[in-house]
């Protein structure tokens, strides 16, 4: 039998060319070459599970001392890491006594800062949700020119600096700013304001709902979509009933890292909106004041976001995945 190999190269084989190493198999092949010369392959088959071009030795998977061993120094040489991100975090639970805690979380100037950043980010995060799932569905539906310089202005806020982006947002809407003289003249002042915190947020934390949103609606079955329009379901009817539910899980996943992103956000808020207590001041603001002021406050602030951020990571590989991904 003869199977063509490229332009001046055939195949051929005494018996049905199988696949599997140099040292085993069934049926002798030879390249041949059209100039005359040939190149003798070595003996070569399929394995009968169905494997290909897989050398013979020894499977991991059925010899549990191989993967014992490798297991053993993979996770030495993944210590030095895993170790270094743990540590710092294990240190800031076991300086926090609970007593301390708890006292600390009835201050006024914890409880503002908290309620600050939750009553902004939760906004930001509605706000994201409103005007970010156009931009997903665009990006996830539509070829267009320019898409790509779209897709990169999503993604320029994760890699910013926030101090930047503190900075651009004041060239926007500051007084002097692009926007400035006219939202004056409206009787609108933005920087140094509550608005001023959740239009920072909102520009370092949308990009993640966007990016995880465009992923959900590239996975949904576009044939069940153009079966329902068949039917005659209007756009909004498909899009409704068909492609929001099954973009369920990457909208939640994108809703909950936005709303973590924004709780987290310090740079831009810092620049653009101030650290005014009550009035501007989040949590991550409220720890940066709380080394030069009260200590315990840091440390509260610090224990109360890397809970909510362990919490919010567990329901997104757990929860979520296991509930929702997994079929």
């Amino acid at each position: 039998m003869e199977v063509p190999v490229s332009g001046k190269c055939r195949m051929s084989c005494v018996q049905p060319p199988v696949f599997r190493s140099a040292t085993g198999g069934a049926g002798n092949c030879e390249i041949a070459i059209s100039d005359g010369s040939s190149l003798s392959l070595h003996r070569a088959g399929i394995r009968p599970d169905g494997r290909s071009l897989m050398t013979d030795g020894v499977d991991p998977k059925r010899n549990p001392d191989v993967r014992i061993r490798s297991f053993r120094y993979i996770l030495l040489a993944s210590l030095p890491l895993l170790l270094f991100l743990a540590v710092p975090l294990i240190a800031v639970l076991v300086r926090t006594a609970p007593s301390q805690l708890l006292r600390s979380l009835f201050e006024e100037r914890v409880a503002e800062a908290i309620t600050l950043s939750i009553s902004t980010t939760l906004i930001a995060t509605a706000v994201t949700l409103i005007f970010g799932t156009p931009v997903a569905y665009l990006l996830a539906r539509y070829p267009f020119r320019g898409r790509s310089l779209v897709d990169t202005l999503i993604d320029l806020p994760i890699v910013l600096p926030p101090a930047v982006a503190g900075v651009a947002l004041l060239m926007a809407f500051g007084r002097q700013g692009i926007f400035g003289p006219a939202l004056q003249s409206i009787g609108l002042t933005i920087p140094f304001t509550r608005t001023a915190v959740v239009l920072a947020q909102l520009f370092v934390a949308s990009p993640f709902y966007v990016k995880s949103a465009v992923q959900g609606f590239m996975a949904v079955d576009r044939e069940l979509e153009q079966s329902a329009a068949m039917d005659g379901a209007s756009f909004f009817r498909i899009f409704w009933d068909i492609t929001l539910p099954l973009s369920i899980p990457s909208l939640t996943s994108g809703l909950l890292m936005t709303w973590a992103r924004a709780l987290g956000e310090f740079g831009g808020t810092i620049i653009f909106a101030g650290n005014f207590p009550g009035r501007t001041q989040t949590m991550p603001l409220a720890i940066y004041l709380g080394f030069e002021i009260d200590f315990s406050v840091a440390l509260t602030l610090a224990v109360v976001l890397l809970i909510i951020s362990f919490a919010i990571i567990f329901f997104l590989r757990k929860v979520l995945h296991d509930r929702m991904f997994v079929v």
